[in-house]
Formats: C-alpha cells, structure tokens, sequence
C-alpha cells in the first residue's frame, strides 16, 4: 500500500500526494544553470574591472614618473617649468589625484610630500629557483622601515637578499624624442656626432626613432638637457640605471619565471621602490608569462 504525505503547512487547501510524487516534486526545485550564468556574468566583469584598474595604475605611474623627471631637471613651479605644467594639466584631466601629483613633484626635488628629505638605498636579492639577480632602488624618508618592510616580500616570494650589485654597472640613459607627431629626430649621423661631443659615451636610436644617451651617472641630467635644447627635441626618460655586466640569465623554466614575475608585480606595488633591475632574458618560457617579468623592470 503506498504512503502517503500531507503538507498540513500549506493549509486546508493542500492536497495528499503519495510520497513518490512528492520526491519528483522536491526535484523540482533543484538549483539551475540560471546560477552558473550570473557567476559567469560577474567573473567577466571583475576581469574587465582589473585590466581597467591595471591600466589607470600604469597611467598614473607614468604620470608620476615624467612629474618627478620635469620637477628634477627643470624645477618644481610650473609657471616656470611648462613641460611640468603640460603633465600636470594630462595628469588632472586623466584624474589623477592631486596628492599623487604633488608627491611625485616633491619627489623630484628630493622631498617626500610633507617637505622631508628623501633618503636613498638599494636592496639586492637573489632568486634561487632562477639564479636572477636583482637591485632595487629606493626612496624613503625612513629608509630602514622600507628595507625592512622589502625583506619580508622578498621572502615571502623565496627570494634571498645577497649582494648582487657587483654584478652590474651603473649608467645614465636619457631617451630624447622629436616635438610633436610625426616630427622627424634629423640625421643620426650628426644626433651621434653632437651627442659624443656633449658627454655622451654611446648613441642609439630605438624602434620608435627616439634617440637613447648612454652617459657616465654624475653627467647624466646635464648632457640630457644640453643635447635635447641643441637638437630641438624633448627628454622622455632621464635615469640612472643597473645594467647587466656579463650575459643576461636566461628564463628557460615557466615556474621559476612565474616565481620571479610575482615577486617583481608585489616589490613594484610597494610605494618607496622607483626602480628594478635583474639580469634576465627570455629563453624558452612562454610570452605571457615573460611579460609578466619584463612589465615589472625598469623605472
């Protein structure tokens, strides 16, 4: 004899159905794939949330990065200095905050924003998994708290901190661009000849036309501006860098390759840390993940 169930909850109204009819009823009210869509929904929004979050952060550091540059070489009022003036006007326009704005002017001055001095240090680490060499630049107003703050990154991602500066050479590189689009840089022949003859130990010219300065560091910001005023052509980057003294280590591995990207992306997000340099080169890893190294380098 089949059992039978009543929904006495469902009030005086509610029908008795035998238990095997309610099972299926019960299934009824299984979860759908409606779910699984709205999760899908969200996953591609999140994902076009962080490439645009990526891409406003890589705008405000090269803001800040030409802020600092301008304010250094050509001082830090902007009714004197146009070339700061013109960043500022981008920067406030792209909307970026005025305090990342004056920061990254005092910066250039040495300063932090409340007037401080800046202190300078390098941190060098080595990566075990890769055998990458790494020197990392700071600029702090309490130095030792950012080296510490630094040690524990570089540990959490199994780097070891380890002399390696020894393995590279400091140099001044300026990279100057023609005014306006489609400006031309003139003859290299006599950009080369010009360079040489203000202070410049190395000419070349880039895949973009822009003409890189190699200089001994102590002349590196005063050849940059006597050679942009003499060719007519304005300074996009002036640094003073870490380049590698022998060959460059080859990433041949996608895990220690990863290993070394990720512990590049968390030194970068660090807020005193202006430059990293490693003596690394693409072997056989896969493109995307050495952008995730070659992304992260540099100034």
């Amino acid at each position: 004899m089949a059992s039978f169930v009543s929904f006495s909850r469902l009030g005086a109204s509610a029908r008795i159905f035998p238990s095997s009819i309610c099972a299926q009823c019960r299934r009824s009210f299984s979860s759908s794939t409606a779910f699984h869509s709205g999760h899908n929904r969200w996953s591609k929004i999140r994902h076009e949330k962080g490439a645009a979050d990526q891409k406003k952060t890589a705008q405000r550091n090269t803001f800040a990065k030409h802020l600092t540059l301008y304010s250094r070489l050509y001082g830090p009022d902007p009714n004197m200095n146009p070339q700061l003036a013109s960043v500022i006007a981008s920067a406030k326009k792209a909307g970026m905050p005025k305090a990342n704005i004056d920061v990254a002017i005092a910066r250039g001055q040495g300063k932090s924003s409340t007037g401080e001095g800046l202190e300078t240090a390098t941190l060098e680490v080595m990566m075990p998994s890769s055998s990458a060499a790494m020197v990392i630049d700071i600029e702090s107003d309490n130095k030792q708290r950012s080296l510490k703050d630094l040690r524990v990154i570089v540990k959490k991602y199994s780097g070891n901190v380890t002399p390696t500066a020894f393995l590279f050479t400091r140099l001044g590189r300026t990279v100057l661009r023609s005014k306006g689009e489609g400006a031309a840089a003139g003859d290299f022949d006599d950009i080369f000849m010009q360079a040489v003859d203000a202070g410049a130990e190395d000419v070349e010219q880039d895949n973009d036309g822009n003409v890189v300065l190699w200089t001994q560091p102590n002349v590196t910001h005063q050849v940059a501006q006597k050679l942009a005023a003499t060719l007519g052509m304005e300074i996009h980057s002036s640094d003073i860098i870490y380049s590698p003294a022998s060959d460059k280590v080859k990433l041949n591995e996608d895990e220690a390759a990863g290993s070394l990207g990720a512990l590049l992306a968390a030194v970068r997000e660090y807020p005193d840390v202006q430059a990293v340099y490693a003596n690394v080169e693409k072997g056989d890893v896969s493109e995307e993940i050495w952008k995730t190294v070659e992304e992260h380098l540099g100034s």
